[in-house]
């Protein structure tokens, strides 16, 4: 028989400590000594994570440059609403979480896709005829970026392929690289407010395509795209049996003279999973509260798709229970006035900037429709001494201390984005500030020749 001895050895100042020897048939084996292996310290970073790579932080991180200590920084760069506190949230969404954290119902764990009632409020919020929701059609989520993490996991495997739009927000692109996902851009539109290029879209399409992402209202275009070019996507999708991821979290942030279709009630036939959240149009991304919502009326993703999305949530046992609580009221106690109110900022706000962008030469504005930014065009054959939109937003910086990201970051280059959200005095004096960075670098077409004739 196998016998065990443990033997506690200790003296001086120092503590006991436990010497274990194991005795079998007479041999002693000592821990950390197996046969064939040396023991040497060997840790390293694992290859999702060297996959990780966010184009955003890649490149604003490596913009070397200081502003211009002469002008304050006005930075027009990070899409969150509450920087400036131009834009509180409603106080019908505070009192709500006060509430609940007051109650104590809800210091626990909850299910991992979800409190049922909570998953019942979101249902009945966006339910409607043409794309009715019930509980089990709602997976909560901590943020609508976890929203789009879990459904690029559950509908693609390594070596799939996603079709994300270009320009387009860069998590699509994070995401999908760190699982082993390869991405295929399909391009948008300016010269027609951002629309998809449903031609080159669809060349996109082969065997190993595993989903569609729609982006509407855009982050970064502030487009928004009509019905008619919805259902136009949706043809693509159908003819092809693709499924729909669709990033709605800028849904209903739409300006006065346009109006927002949710995808999923124009088809009956496409299979969506929908990802939104609290985040924009509460005012409120700190928060963490997304949920992606299921529509499969054909039954395309059946158990497959639901039963993979309920798997995937068990990796975290849910969002946020405090803000979950507070969901239904939330969203029932919300004045309409609150979504009011911070639509007409923003679209004042973008009346101003497009009017005064417009108005500089060498660069082409391209009017917004709704969510929360703008997207600008630099016609740089007009800065010659730029290389591109990155050399161009950081000497904009530095001399103006005004902060734009530079497209590429959305996989665009040669053009800018603005974020919309500042106070409206911070708009008019970053749009003042750039026309005089473009008058100081701007070149004719003889200037910019005769610029490069001397390079």
């Amino acid at each position: 028989m196998d016998s065990y001895l443990i033997q506690v050895n200790g003296h001086g100042d120092h503590a006991p400590m436990l010497d274990v020897h194991l005795k079998s048939t007479g041999n002693t084996i000592s821990p950390g000594k197996a046969k064939g292996r040396k023991p040497r310290w060997a840790v390293r970073a694992s290859e999702m994570s060297k996959k990780t790579f966010n184009p955003v932080r890649a490149i604003v991180d490596s913009m070397k440059v200081e502003p211009n200590p002469k002008k304050a920084m006005i930075s027009l760069s990070l899409g969150d609403p509450t920087v400036f506190g131009n834009l509180p949230t409603n106080d019908e969404v505070t009192r709500a979480v006060k509430e609940v954290l007051d109650s104590g119902q809800y210091n626990g764990y909850a299910p991992s896709v979800g409190y049922q009632s909570c998953r019942e409020a979101v249902a009945a919020y966006y339910n409607c005829p043409e794309a009715p929701l019930k509980a089990q059609d709602v997976i909560l989520t901590s943020g609508c970026s976890q929203a789009i993490e879990l459904a690029l996991a559950v509908l693609a495997n390594p070596g799939q392929n996603i079709l994300v739009p270009r320009p387009g927000f860069s998590l699509y692109k994070t995401l999908a690289l760190s699982m082993g996902i390869e991405v295929k851009l399909y391009n948008l539109l300016p010269e027609k407010a951002w629309e998809i290029d449903l031609e080159h879209l669809e060349s996109l399409v082969d065997e190993k395509t595993a989903c569609l992402i729609v982006n509407n209202p855009s982050n970064p275009c502030g487009s928004v795209f009509s019905k008619s070019h919805l259902q136009e996507i949706l043809a693509v999708a159908s003819r092809q049996c693709v499924p729909i991821l669709t990033d709605e979290i800028y849904g209903d942030m739409v300006f006065a003279d346009c109006k927002y279709e949710p995808i999923a009630t124009l088809s009956t036939n496409v299979p969506i999973l929908s990802c939104g959240g609290l985040a924009k149009r509460w005012l409120v991304p700190g928060w963490r509260m997304g949920w992606i919502l299921i529509h499969d009326r054909r039954d395309i993703f059946g158990n497959e798709i639901r039963g993979g999305l309920l798997r995937l949530s068990q990796r975290i046992l849910g969002p946020c229970t405090i803000v979950q609580g507070a969901l239904e009221r939330i969203l029932h106690r919300t004045p309409p006035e609150f979504y009011h109110n911070t639509l007409s900022i923003l679209k004042s706000n973008a009346d101003l900037c497009y009017a005064a962008l417009s108005a500089i030469p060498g660069l082409q504005p391209v009017r917004p429709a709704g969510a929360m930014y703008l997207m600008v065009e630099i016609e740089m054959e007009h800065f010659p001494e730029f290389e591109n939109d990155v050399e161009f937003t950081e000497r904009l910086i530095s001399e103006q201390s005004v902060f734009c990201l530079p497209a590429t970051c959305f996989e665009y280059p040669n053009f800018f984005r603005v974020v919309i959200t500042v106070p409206e005095e911070m708009i008019l004096e970053a749009c003042s500030r750039i026309q005089e960075f473009c008058e100081m670098h701007y070149q004719g077409a003889e200037g910019a020749q005769d610029l490069e004739c001397d390079k």
